[in-house]
Parts: structure tokens; sequence; C-alpha cells
């Protein structure tokens, strides 16, 4: 229960719900228990009246004796089931309150993890898989609200019914009592031992679907890849593989509550036979009466289920308490980036690096060293070099996905750390290198960024005019309104890096940063995108990432970085002049321009 103890601000929240779920199972209860003595003092009454009855010689008196018993047997089967029906009605309050509560506190519980997911830093993605993250938000909340609901409905149910039961058990014998419930104490030690193998298995049943789950996630993702090398039915075999660990592993829990359930109905099975047998015994006494031998056969047949129910429950608490120690592993991680200032500010635009050092912390490698340049507002930096050389970290830095090591980053002359991070956020336009569209149609991918008013409704056309895909979009059946696949499969790699420029460009940032943005597009597309990227750059700062020179040659300064160290710097003229690494890169790639494919 350690682990599920993050569920009592739930509980909390919603205390009204568990409260009157309780009462109404109390209710419940009541209604419950009063058939059986109702079922007591018929039998009695019946068999008190078959006594005296063959005392009556008359007709008539033997007429009136008959309806009059008729009557009282129908007036308790009357009474049996208005209180059958009383109990149903609070039995459904108790579900309209506690299963309600649990999909309550399931809904608050997906959006806490959520939250939580969309707060972690870079990294933490880089460390974990997709479809163990899925896991934990769907199938282990899933498992944590059969805890929140049935769970706690039946083990409340159980507790109340059981001391009220009881109690009024010995009200009536307590000899008898105490032999009906001898069976319990073996149950209660078999629960204790079974419910420590369910808890161990349920864990490896958990994790087994995590790979299950992250190798079906990433098999479709890479579909195209599996079926350009001919690899399915490797694939299929490696699915097999992990399908039938994950059921022998499930099969493995199933055995032991397949086990227990027998076992438990054993056990209630004996106190039936002890009711009647000891039962027998004390009527023949004189103790008790007939009727109360039947009453107590309907109290041990009321405890049955909710008795039973208790492996199932464990089952449920075992399977919950598995779930939401996965979940709280990823809860109390502590975020790398925190946003730690809420005030607002007015983002000019000058950049500067100071001597910025950084190792990425999943890998260890150190992308940069020692690396400085200024920005001023409205000027444009280019980032030239080849793979590897640490050019896309700067871009990630910048967008703080990450925090430096050693050194500073500063904007506007204050440390970025110390800015608001939302923000900041909102004042910078980001084209990553890794291009990413959303299931959705055109339009909301390239107003992802932002919130276009009815008013502005020609500036998505705009910024896709401005990206060069405005044409593209038009040829489409449905233009706008075209849905693209899961991470835009259905476009081009050039149809996907203009979108996302034009992404970026209709939020109308004070900063820009371009990372290899203009990779997949031809020579001419790219020549007609940077003379209309010129005229949005104006008046912005700007950071242009790239390995080729045609895409940076206009920019204020260009620096050359090579193994995370910036080895030349400069205009495009003076690093031409100078003959260093970037007119090798040049001349380079206009060799390659020349050779036809």
């Amino acid at each position: 229960m350690r682990e599920l103890s993050y569920l009592n601000q739930h509980f909390a929240k919603y205390k009204w719900h568990l409260l009157g779920g309780i009462l109404f199972v109390a209710i419940s209860n009541f209604f419950a228990i009063f058939p059986a003595q109702i079922i007591r003092y018929a039998i009695d009454f019946v068999q008190d009246s078959l006594m005296v009855y063959p005392i009556f010689n008359s007709e008539t008196i033997l007429g009136f004796y008959s309806q009059m018993l008729t009557k009282a047997i129908l007036l308790f089967s009357a009474l049996v089931l208005s209180l059958a029906l009383a109990k149903g009605f609070f039995l459904f309050l108790t579900r309209q309150t506690i299963i309600v509560m649990s999909r309550l506190i399931e809904f608050d519980l997906k959006n806490d993890i959520f939250k939580k997911y969309e707060e972690l830093h870079m990294a933490f993605y880089k460390q974990n898989n997709t479809g163990d993250l899925m896991n934990r938000i769907s199938e282990d909340v899933s498992r944590v609200r059969m805890y929140l609901g049935p769970a706690i409905m039946y083990t409340i149910n159980l507790i109340v019914l059981f001391v009220m039961v009881v109690i009024t058990m010995l009200s009536v014998n307590a000899e008898l009592t105490l032999y009906v419930l001898t069976p319990l104490p073996i149950l209660s030690i078999m629960i204790y031992v079974v419910s420590r193998m369910i808890n161990l298995r349920s864990e490896k049943v958990q994790r087994k679907l995590s790979d299950l789950s992250t190798f079906t996630q990433e098999a479709f993702s890479g579909i195209r890849v599996i079926k350009a090398y001919n690899r399915s039915s490797e694939r299929e075999f490696e699915f097999a593989h992990l399908s039938n660990e994950y059921k022998e592993t499930s099969l493995s829990l199933v055995k032991v509550n397949a086990l227990f359930m027998p076992a438990m109905i054993l056990l209630i099975g004996l106190s039936t036979i002890l009711t009647i047998y000891i039962g027998g015994r004390l009527t023949i006494n004189g103790s008790i009466s007939p009727g109360n031998i039947a009453e107590f056969v309907i109290y041990v047949n009321m405890l049955t289920w909710p008795v039973a129910s208790v492996g199932w429950v464990t089952s449920l608490v075992q399977r919950a308490a598995a779930s939401q120690k996965r979940i709280n592993e990823f809860l109390q991680v502590t975020p790398d980036i925190e946003n730690n200032n809420f005030s607002d500010f007015s983002l000019k635009g000058n950049l500067s690096f100071k001597d910025v050092s950084f190792t990425y912390p999943d890998s260890g490698i150190q992308a940069l060293k020692n690396v400085s340049f200024d920005v001023p507002q409205g000027k444009s930096l280019a980032v030239i070099g080849t793979t590897g050389s640490g050019k896309s970290t700067i871009a990630n830095l910048l967008c703080r996905l990450y925090d430096v090591n050693e050194g500073a980053i500063e904007i506007d002359g204050n440390d970025i750390r110390t800015l608001n991070l939302d923000a900041y956020r909102n004042s910078i336009g980001y084209v990553p290198q890794d291009v990413y569209l959303f299931s959705d149609t055109i339009s909301n991918n390239i107003s992802f960024s932002t919130t276009i008013s009815d008013s502005d409704e020609n500036a998505m056309e705009k910024a896709a005019k401005d990206a060069q895909v405005y044409a593209n979009i038009t040829e489409f059946p449905n233009g706008f309104e075209t849905r693209v696949g899961e991470r835009g499969i259905t476009l081009s790699g050039g149809q996907k890096q203009r979108i996302s420029i034009a992404r970026a460009i209709i939020k109308k940032p004070n900063i820009l940063i371009f990372d290899d943005c203009l990779s997949a597009v031809d020579t001419e597309t790219e020549e007609k995108i940077l003379q209309n990227l010129l005229r949005i750059m104006d008046n912005r700062t700007t950071i242009i990432i790239s390995h080729r020179v045609s895409s940076v040659k206009h920019c204020d300064e260009i620096i050359v970085l090579d193994d995370g160290i910036i080895i030349e710097r400069g205009s495009h003229e003076t690093l031409m002049k100078n003959q260093g690494s970037y007119h090798e890169i040049h001349e380079q790639q206009q060799l390659d321009a020349l050779i036809p494919e």
C-alpha cells in the first residue's frame, strides 16, 4: 500500500463520493440482513402454525386459518421483495458514488501523467521507450482504476457486511457463530501467502506488456524500413516470441488465481456444512429454532461472495500497486529543465554564447567546447560544419531543451535559465532538423505554433507562400484541410520541411532558429525560400544551421564548427578570402553540383 499512498490526495479531493459510497454500502447491507430474519420468522411461524393446525376440527375455522396463513406468507414474501428492492436501490447509489469516483480519479491521474511527461526533459525521452511511456498512461492507469473502484467498493462491502452479519449471528447464538467462522483464519493465512505471489507476478506481467507495447510501436513507426528490407517475417517471429513470454508470465498469474478461488469456495462450503450440522444439534437441544438454521445458512451465503472476492480484490490491489509503482517512477522524476520565473518580459533578441560547453547526459558525448559568439538584435548568424560537429546542439540549447554544463547563454543580457521559459519559447520560432508533423490537417499543422483569429485567415496562406509550399497544398483535393498521415508520411521530405518552416514563421517570432531545414529541397526551391526568408528575417534575430553554403552565405556572420569547436568565423566574403575550411566546403559543394546524378 506504500505505492498506492500517492492516491490519497485524490481520495481527499473526492471525499464526498467516498463517504457517500460507504454510507450507501452500509444502508444496502442493512436491507440485506433483514430478509434472513424475516425468513426465520416465516419458517418458525409456519412450523408453529402446522403444529396447531390439527387441533381445529371445524371446516370454517380451518378455512379461515388457512387463509390467514396464506396472507402471512404473502406478507413475508412482500417484505423480502421490498427489502431486496431497497437494497438494489442503495447498491445502485453505491456504484454511482464509488465507481464514478474511480473514473474521476482515473481522468485526473492520466492528466497528471501527461502533464508530467510534457515537463520532463529531452534526455528522459532518449532513455525511455515510447511504448513503455504509453503503457504507463493507459494500461497501468486502468489497473489502478480497478483498485480505486471495484476493489475499494468490494472491500468496504466485505468489512461492513461482515461486521453486521457477525454481530447479528452472535446475538442469535454465540456457539454456532464460532463454529461457522472457524474456517476464516485459515482463509486469512492463505490470502497473505498468495497475495505476495500475486504481487511479484503482476510486476513481471506489466514489464512484459511494456516490452510488447514498445516493440509494436517501433514496428508500426518503422513499417517502411521493415518492408524495404523485407524483414516482415523476422519481426513477426520476434513479436511471437515476446507475445509468448507475455502469455507465459500472465498464465503464471492466472494459475495462482485459478487455485485460489476454488480453495476459498471450499472453505465457505465447510462453513455451510458446520452450520447445518451444529445448528441441527442445537435445534434438537432446543437452543435455537429451525428458522435460525435457515437464517444462518443465508448469512453464510451472504458472506460467500464478499469473502470469495477477497482473492480477486487482493489480485486487483497487488496489480494496482505494481502499476502505481511504475507510474510513481516517472511522477517522481525531477525535470532537468524547470521554469522558476513566471513574470512577463519583452524579448528583444540579443543573443550571446559565453564559453559554452555541453555534454549530452544520456550518451556522455561532449558536443560543444568553450563556444562563444554574439548575435545582436535583428542580425543573422549561420552555423556550418560537418555531421557531428555540434550544430544542432546550439539549436537545442537556444530552445532550452537542455541546459549548458559550463558557461552561459544570455538573452538581452539575462541568463537564459533565469527567464520565464514559457514566455521565452513563445517568442522563438524553431524549425528542427527532424521535422515532425502531427496526424492532422495541413492547416492545423501550420497553425500549431499560434492561434489565428478569424480576421487573420490569410496568415496561413501567406506563411505557406513564404515557405514555397502553397502551390503543393492547393494541388491536394482538400487543400489546407488535407490530412497527413502519422509523422506526415503522406508528404515528401521537402514538403514536410516547408510546412515546418511555415509553422515557425506564421507566429512572427522575435528569434528564428532554422536547423538544417532546407536539406530536402532542391536548389531552385531553396533559393526562392531564402529570398522570402530574407524579408522575414528583417529586424529579427536569426540563427541558420546548415551543412550547405548556399543556405548561409547571406548571413551577417558565419561560424564554422568542427568537433564542437569554432575554427572559423566571419562573413561569406571574408571566409572565402581566408581559404580555410569554409572555402573547402564551398568548393566541394560546387564540384558536387557540377557532377550529374
